[in-house]
Parts: structure tokens; C-alpha cells; sequence
């Protein structure tokens, strides 16, 4: 039998010091998350071992459906996979489009960015619903919208990337609140309590996440290299678990690949439970889903 390994001074040192590296180590999650530069999604065990992947160009967001099915957007379209890799959803765009959601209907909603058309879409691929954010015939362009959700009272929660700020709009495009996101807006999510949670882009102001109350006042926020040892580069997809934490997608594009954490665990009083690398894998996850917690997502039970 081999001797076991002698830790190196690395572990020992984060073993004195307590580093985030190392106590992530006691809290794992299996977890569905995209790949935006490589064109992948795929999920991960508690192990941290790849169990799927499926190609999925400049994949921005997904979801893991009930039935065990993967809905996430494919850079023109957005696309149901079984875990035996069959289509049972194909949506196609000349559209960039970064933003999709499964609703308690069937439907699926789905952002066109550079249309800024909002629309649900039925099974069979009719649209149900169009709202125009944008004059027809108007290109708001690459950053005119990032991610997207329709909200159970109906209206819609938007990040407008390019423009720096997130939008609530009712069920007829009407503007009913902006909120300002420095550093370019890349997810926002309405949390049971009815606050927002935003994550921010790496422009300056940003590569953060913060959370605001009704009235507008920043409650919980973290930034840039306010973790001790995890620098902070571009926050993307966010993730707030039942028992108050959040879960952090580290975008480690635009010059960042491999010097940080994929994904970051943070308590309320921001301290890191979890992280997950894999550089050898991966490049930059863009959109996470959590899945050892409860909740149907198409009843809006998960908060991502």
C-alpha cells in the first residue's frame, strides 16, 4: 500500500489560516451551470465530476426542469434537452438571445436582445405573447439586454446591460421602475421578501452583486476583492439559496480565464462556505443552478 501523501505547505498554511479554498471543501453541491466561451452546458456532481454536457453556443442562462430536463438558451435560440440528449423545445431567432424561463403554463419566456421583444412561447412554438420594449425595426444591439425574467404578478424584470440599469416593466412594456447597475447589469432576480438581487459586470462599479428593498435601499452587497483570497472579476448568473446564502457565477472572461473561482458560496455576513474551480474544464460559467435545494422552477421556487 502506498504511504499517504504529505500535505503540502499550501494546505497547511490554508488549514492554520482557514482560506476560503479550504473550508469550501466542507459544503459541496451538484450543480447545472453554462459554459458561455465554450458552447457548453453541463452537470456537475457534489464531487465536482462532469455528468452531462451538451453543446450550447454563447449559453447565458438555463434551468433544470422538474422532469429532469435542461431548458437554456443556445446564442440565437433556446432549446429543451432530455438527459438522453432528444430536442423537445427549439426556438430559433436571427436575435441574440441571452434570457429564458420555463412558466407554470408551459410557456416558455424567452428576451430577444437586440429586438428587445419579450415573448412567451407555446410548446408548439406559436407565440402567446410579444411585448416590444423596442420601436419595430430598431436593433438595440449586443448589449441591449442581458437576462430576463417574467415575475409572478406578471410584470418583467430586465437588465439592460448596455445601459447600465435594470427595468420592471408591467404586462404591457410599460417602464414601472429602473434601478441604476454600475459595472453593466447581467441577472437580476426578484426574492420572495420583494427585494431585487443584481449582479454587476466587470465596468467600473461593478464586479459585484448587490440587493436592494422596495424603496430602493442597498441591504447586502459584495464586491471586487472584498473576500478575502477570491478576487471578483465580472458577476454573472446568481443563485440566493433558502437558507439565505448566494451563489455567484465568477465570469473569468475578458482577459480573467483561470484566476479565480468559477463559483462562490457567500453567507449574509459574507463569509465563503463553498467555491468550485475547474480550469482544466472549464472557462466561463456564465448561469448556475443549484440542485440540492427544493423547488419547482417553473413555479418560481428557485431564485436564479
Amino acid at each position: 500500500m502506498n504511504p499517504r501523501p504529505a500535505l503540502s505547505i499550501a494546505v497547511l498554511a490554508g488549514l492554520i489560516a482557514g482560506s476560503p479554498a479550504l473550508r469550501a471543501q466542507t459544503n459541496q453541491h451538484p450543480f447545472a451551470c453554462t459554459d458561455y466561451t465554450q458552447g457548453k452546458v453541463f452537470v456537475v456532481s457534489a464531487a465536482g465530476k462532469v455528468e452531462w454536457e451538451y453543446p450550447a453556443s454563447n449559453c447565458n442562462d438555463l434551468w433544470v426542469l422538474p422532469n429532469g430536463n435542461l431548458l437554456f438558451n443556445t446564442g440565437h435560440g433556446v432549446r429543451e434537452v432530455s438527459r438522453d440528449k432528444q430536442i423537445l423545445f427549439d426556438y430559433q431567432s436571427t436575435n441574440e438571445i441571452y434570457a429564458c424561463q420555463r412558466l407554470p403554463n408551459g410557456n416558455t419566456f424567452i428576451g430577444e436582445c437586440n429586438s428587445g421583444r419579450l415573448l412567451e412561447i407555446e410548446p408548439s412554438g406559436r407565440i402567446a405573447t410579444e411585448i416590444r420594449l423596442l420601436p419595430e425595426g430598431k436593433d438595440g444591439g449586443h448589449a441591449y439586454m442581458r437576462n430576463a425574467r417574467r415575475l409572478e404578478n406578471g410584470h418583467y424584470l430586465v437588465t439592460h446591460y448596455g445601459d447600465q440599469v435594470v427595468k420592471e416593466y408591467d404586462s404591457k412594456g410599460t417602464v414601472l421602475r429602473s434601478i441604476s447597475a454600475l459595472g453593466e447589469p447581467h441577472s437580476a432576480v426578484r426574492l420572495p421578501n420583494g427585494n431585487t438581487l443584481i449582479s454587476c459586470g466587470d465596468l467600473p462599479g461593478g464586479s459585484g452583486v448587490f440587493e436592494i428593498d422596495a424603496s430602493g435601499k442597498t441591504v447586502w452587497q459584495v464586491q471586487g476583492d472584498e473576500l478575502p483570497g477570491i478576487s471578483l472579476k465580472f458577476i454573472a448568473g446568481i443563485q440566493r439559496l433558502p437558507n439565505g446564502n448566494t451563489v455567484i457565477c465568477n465570469w473569468l472572461g475578458h482577459g480573467q480565464f483561470g484566476k479565480a473561482p468559477h463559483l462562490v458560496e457567500i453567507t449574509p455576513d459574507k463569509r465563503v462556505v463553498w467555491s468550485f474551480a475547474d480550469h482544466a474544464t472549464m472557462k466561463t460559467i456564465s448561469s448556475v443552478q443549484i440542485l440540492d435545494v427544493p423547488g419547482d422552477v417553473t413555479r418560481g421556487e428557485v431564485f436564479h
